[in-house]
């Protein structure tokens, strides 16, 4: 069954158990307000007789009620069949009559109805999702949040941390263990936090903490705290509690929340995918004191942390590690020369703009890409202080010689095979006229590497999310697409039957949102136990997927994904019916899964 023919019979269905009538198939003969058949009683076995049928357009019962499935006539009117005069605006009129149904069924109890209706539903949602629709989805595609023409891009840049070098997990927990030993050591902090080991999986990228409440959240894209997602320490707090202490609402107000480089005066968002190691020892350390009953300051334990994750990188511990084993530490880097190879040989122009010390992106570039690495880029920027680099424009470019020292004479031009220190953006557009949609910069961080160059300076944008596979990997299960189709055609059944209030139909609605919620937290721990994915709270995106569209033009696991496609590619964004339009677009039906080209034609690119 295609996916075209279930979206069909789904809708159909759908309308036909709700309160409107299933469109009926039409050519463009047949008069729009009409539809005339009859059935005859020869193919009917065991009615003896011709029979008809009649029913207007409109779905609502005389008394409001809706017909189950077995309760539908055979949908025929007969040719002399004359529309109603009722006008519009009278009580339970929207415009077109309201349908009459004939039926010998023994009429049904609203309890019964409402049963029948849920058993319906979920017969359907079982049958209906077709083989094999759940392994569409494939971790190597490039998604576009915007309209993308490969072909008119002729400068790429890129950062180089996650993003040129993708790093394992296995540096968090170094990440970890240093910043506790600074903690207690260097801040005089107890020895006992020492017994608490580094927790994976425990934290996901984009989580938003209170700095005066010492609480790690999900926030979604309007601002709202996903209910059971707040944890004090590594305890979650009970949503009450969580109204409580937000005034009534799950509600976080603008002036408290992150600002536009996720730094609130309250509330800062951690969108780095280094800070996984930083919220995890910020929830440990909430984690002791509360424990143990110990009075503490929460915004001075947040100050420390924050410090203590910044010396290992100020100090270069994390540069070592990686420099010692690059085996280890860094993924898929022969990937990463195989994407530098191909844009460079079709004469795209490469450049390189990193936070990072050269001598750091020298050694990773030369075991990914080899020694000539640097003759790829036309431009290397090293230590830019991004986001400053794309603000400022006081700091002035200074070049590196052979050793790596700083030399003294004032840049007038960006060379190829120099390597440069610091300077500006300002000063980079006009040294190398390279402006507009002609340029494509790639980077992991949505506020630091990419945001400043969509809003100001109208650059393309690629935001490398690594968390893409294994996200991919859940939805991609049949336990994923079952439990969230359910769930979507739970929450249907839930807004088309709450019109029955009385006791028993109350009561049956109280269960159906009871099992709603179970089928939440059960999607939700399929991604994370503790928060779920990072790009969904229960029915809202995330904040950090508000910014992920806001800041990126397309959005990828990794640049390896570039060689599934061809350098004249066009990305087309996935037009998703708006709330108000409805959601039938055959881009839904029939490609809107399929955002890859097929594996065979992948692998002839590659």
């Amino acid at each position: 069954m295609s996916l075209k023919t279930v979206g069909t019979v789904l809708t159909r269905t759908l309308w036909a158990t709700g309160n409107k009538s299933p469109p009926a198939a039409r050519s463009p003969q047949v008069n729009r307000l009409r539809s005339t058949c009859s059935e005859s009683g020869a193919t009917q076995q065991g009615r003896g007789k011709t029979k008809e049928q009649s029913w207007s357009s409109d779905g609502a019962r005389q008394n409001g009620d809706v017909p189950t499935s077995s309760e539908l006539p055979h949908r025929c009117t007969t040719g002399n069949d004359k529309r109603s005069k009722e006008p519009v605006g009278a009580a339970g009129v929207t415009g077109v009559r309201r349908r009459s149904y004939t039926s010998t069924a023994a009429p049904m109890d609203t309890k019964s109805q409402l049963w029948a209706r849920y058993n319906d539903t979920k017969r359907l949602v079982h049958v209906l999702i077709p083989p094999g629709a759940c392994h569409l989805l494939n971790s190597s595609t490039v998604y576009a949040n915007n309209e993308v023409n490969l072909d008119e891009v002729d400068i790429y840049g890129f950062d180089y941390d996650y993003t040129l070098a993708l790093y394992s997990n296995a540096l968090n927990p170094l990440i970890y263990n240093t910043a506790r030993t600074f903690l207690i050591e260097h801040f005089k902090y107890p020895e006992a936090i020492r017994k608490y080991d580094y927790i994976p999986n425990f934290a996901v990228r984009g989580l938003h903490y209170d700095i005066q409440k010492g609480l790690l959240m999900k926030i979604d894209a309007f601002h709202y705290i996903q209910p059971g997602t707040v944890y004090r320490g590594l305890s979650p707090v009970p949503d009450e509690e969580v109204l409580q202490l937000y005034g009534g609402t799950y509600h976080v107000p603008l002036q408290q929340d992150s600002g536009f480089y996720g730094k609130g005066p309250k509330v800062k968002q951690f969108m780095d995918i280094f800070s996984i190691p930083e919220m995890t020892l910020m929830a440990v350390a909430n984690d002791f004191f509360i424990t143990n009953d110990i009075e503490y300051d929460p915004l001075h334990l947040f100050k420390d942390v924050s410090e203590a994750i910044g010396m290992v990188h100020l100090k270069g511990y994390m540069y070592k590690w990686i420099m010692q084993d690059l085996d280890k530490f860094i993924l898929r880097g022969e990937e990463t020369d195989a994407v530098l190879h191909r844009l460079v040989s079709h004469g795209k122009k490469l450049f390189l703009i990193t936070n990072s010390p050269f001598s750091f992106v020298d050694k990773g570039m030369t075991h990914m890409v080899g020694k000539n690495w640097r003759d790829f880029f036309d431009v290397v920027i090293v230590q830019a202080d991004k986001p400053h680099f794309f603000t400022d424009c006081i700091k002035p470019f200074r070049r590196l010689d052979g050793n790596g020292d700083l030399r003294w004479e004032k840049i007038n031009s960006l060379d190829k095979g120099q390597i440069y220190k610091q300077g500006n953006l300002f000063d980079f557009l006009r040294l190398t006229g390279w402006r507009g949609s002609k340029v494509l910069y790639f980077g992991d961080h949505l506020y630091s590497d990419l945001a400043d160059l969509m809003l100001r300076h109208g650059w393309r944008t690629g935001a490398i999310v690594p968390e893409l596979e294994q996200e991919t990997r859940v939805v991609s299960t049949s336990r994923y697409a079952l439990n969230l189709t359910w769930l979507q055609a739970l929450t249907g059944l839930m807004e088309r039957l709450q019109v029955h209030r009385d006791p028993e139909s109350v009561q049956i609605l109280q269960e159906w949102q009871k099992e709603r919620e179970e089928l939440r937290v059960m999607t939700k721990n399929m991604f994370n136990p503790h928060f779920g994915s990072i790009f969904r709270t229960c029915h809202n995106p995330t904040y950090f997927s508000r910014r992920l569209c806001r800041f990126s033009d397309i959005y990828m696991a990794s640049l390896s994904c570039l060689l599934n496609y061809d350098l004249t590619y066009t990305f087309y964004p996935r037009r998703t019916p708006l709330q108000h339009e409805a959601p039938l677009w055959m881009d839904q039906l029939c490609t809107g899964c399929r955002k890859t080209p097929f594996l065979e034609e992948m692998s002839q690119i590659r």
